[in-house]
């Protein structure tokens, strides 16, 4: 991390997994949030982008975390099976309803007001 609390890393996908990896077991956040917090509002598709490409990563990225902005599910196709992010938010005891995070607004961590800097 760097002086101001953001990855130190100079890969967007680098510092978006950074910020991911910091996601509390039990907790949610969203590709805008992750987004806003590293200085790129208005790339939430491309940290999408990065959880897409997340499977890939030697250490094991939380992807299954990041949800939209309303708490629904969007990435559940890039788990190899439309249940597997949930079972995921599940085995954390998230509850999981039609696709969307039940009390999203309680379990929502954002970055810009949890990373200390």
């Amino acid at each position: 991390m760097s002086g101001q609390g953001k990855p130190a890393s100079n890969s967007f996908f680098d510092n978006v997994y950074a910020v991911v990896c910091m996601v509390p077991y039990g907790r949610v956040t969203s590709y805008g949030a992750i987004a806003a917090y590293l200085g790129t509002r208005g790339s939430a598709r491309m940290v999408g982008w990065a959880m897409n490409a997340s499977h890939t990563q030697v250490t094991g990225v939380p992807a299954h975390r990041v949800v939209n902005r309303n708490g629904l599910l969007t990435g559940r196709h890039h788990f190899g099976s439309l249940k597997i992010m949930q079972q995921l938010l599940e085995s954390e005891g998230i509850e999981i309803l039609n696709d969307q995070v039940v009390r999203f607004g309680e379990l929502f961590w954002d970055p810009a007001k949890e990373i200390k800097h």
